[in-house]
């Protein structure tokens, strides 16, 4: 196949890990670079019709000097707030995502992240590593006290695509689900969900899936934070500012909440002195990972062949998932 004679470039290929890009060099002329620093995104900008674009944020002042030649952001990702969008509109420059190419991967790992949490399975692994239960004067192993999750209660904020197979997987092992109200909205709240002080007073679980805007940030913060049970857990695989970090900390801490497992944090990658990093090295309740559930080998493959699909479109004239 011919390759259509665009310039497009690739900022952080890097984060795509082992899967092909094929399906992109083999179609049209790329440069791709592995990672971009703040300071080298504009000159890598210059010139080029498309970026295609993971993490790598671009600011008002980045799209008005890009936009002479710059027609399309392909944002390799559900979430597009690393694009000034009320620059892009200015400057007619469009924006696509790839939604839903990650539903299995977070998904899976969100029900992971749970599991984990009820049945302590890694503290288990790591005590037979220590030698903990060669030394065990009964057959058995029991400091880390785990629990069933049938019968309980899982609150899930965000019932998009993720969401909702975050909620069938938990169906299959007996939890109960509670949906809540879009935050932020003003309507009434439909029926099937129940308001999001509902959900933090009752539910064992809570999980996050909603999008990162202004209504949700901190969502999670000492106010609600102070409605949940103690036994609680609360789950985060998807934006780490929905959190108020300190808050969350100083809940942990005083046991005023169970447990946490986060994907996501404020900074990423972070810095060794970051608040959830040095908390994560001496509470047993809290667990961090590395930002990697949407990271299954299909879902990064996925993506790659969506992202290469939006650019295709684009170009034909039937432009899809166009974010703004």
């Amino acid at each position: 196949m011919a390759k259509r004679e665009i310039k497009l470039v690739l900022l952080d290929a890097a984060t795509y890990g082992d899967a092909s890009l094929v399906p992109l060099t083999n179609r049209w002329s790329c440069t791709v670079h592995q990672v971009t620093s703040p300071v080298e995104t504009l000159q890598r900008l210059a010139g080029n019709e498309v970026v295609v674009t993971n993490k790598v944020a671009i600011d008002g002042a980045m799209l008005s000097a890009a936009a002479q030649a710059l027609k399309l952001i392909a944002v390799a990702a559900t979430g597009t707030d690393i694009i000034d969008k009320d620059a892009a509109a200015r400057q007619g420059i469009k924006v696509c995502n790839v939604p839903g190419y990650a539903t299995q991967s977070v998904a899976q790992f969100t029900l992971a992240l749970i599991l984990e949490l009820a049945t302590r399975l890694g503290s288990y692994g790591k005590a037979v590593r220590g030698g903990a239960w060669q030394k065990s004067s009964v057959f058995t192993f029991l400091d880390f006290p785990s629990i069933e999750l049938r019968g309980k209660t899982l609150g899930i904020i965000g019932y998009g695509n993720i969401g909702r197979a975050v909620a069938a997987m938990a169906q299959s092992i007996g939890m109960e689900i509670m949906i809540a109200a879009r935050p932020g909205s003003c309507e009434t709240t439909p029926c099937g969900r129940v308001s999001l002080e509902d959900l933090f007073r009752r539910a064992d679980v809570i999980t996050l899936h909603c999008p990162l805007t202004p209504q949700t940030k901190c969502l999670i913060d000492r106010d609600s934070l102070a409605l949940m049970k103690p036994s609680a857990f609360l789950i985060n695989t998807a934006r780490g500012a929905l959190i108020d970090e300190t808050a969350l900390i100083e809940a942990l801490r005083a046991k005023r909440l169970a447990a946490a497992a986060l994907d996501v944090i404020s900074r990423e990658p972070p810095p060794p002195d970051h608040p959830i990093i040095q908390a994560a090295s001496e509470l047993e309740n809290l667990l961090v990972t590395p930002h990697t559930a949407w990271s299954a080998r299909e879902s990064r493959q996925r993506l790659i062949m969506e992202v290469t699909d939006n650019i295709a479109s684009f170009f034909e004239g039937k432009p899809k998932n166009l974010v703004y």
